[in-house]
């Protein structure tokens, strides 16, 4: 269960699907702790979505919720994707978006890895 404010686990979410093979994806990286894929509608030459094999809606949830191993596992994996794709040398960004104010498309917690491009600043000056 997700801690108090957070929506709760929509299993029929995407990435949920995509856990469990319902739909089809161009995967990059997999262990048992992370899943890694090829977004398909990348924002960059280079965009992955890396996602923990558990039910987490947010960073705050899987925090929270996952284990001590699921939590060093799947950011190990983000570390690993990020280099097996080649991006330390130029650099990238890791992105984690949260609600509806930040942008959360899918309530599955997960990381975008962008690179391939110079990316530019994160958030635009349009105002405090």
């Amino acid at each position: 269960m997700p801690p108090t404010g957070l929506p709760p686990y929509d299993e029929t979410n995407i990435f949920a699907r995509i856990l469990r093979g319902e739909i089809p994806s161009r995967r990059a990286y997999e262990d048992e702790f992370a899943v890694a894929f090829h977004d398909i509608n990348p924002q960059a030459p280079v965009h992955v979505l890396v996602i923990p094999r558990g039910a987490y809606v947010s960073i705050a949830d899987f925090s929270a919720s996952a284990s001590e191993a699921e939590i060093v596992g799947f950011w190990r994996a983000v570390g690993h994707v990020a280099k097996e794709l080649g991006l330390e040398a130029q650099g990238y960004r890791a992105l984690t978006n949260m609600g509806p104010q930040g942008g959360q498309e899918v309530p599955h917690f997960h990381v975008h890895l962008f690179g391939g491009r110079p990316l530019g600043r994160m958030i635009g000056a349009g105002g405090a």
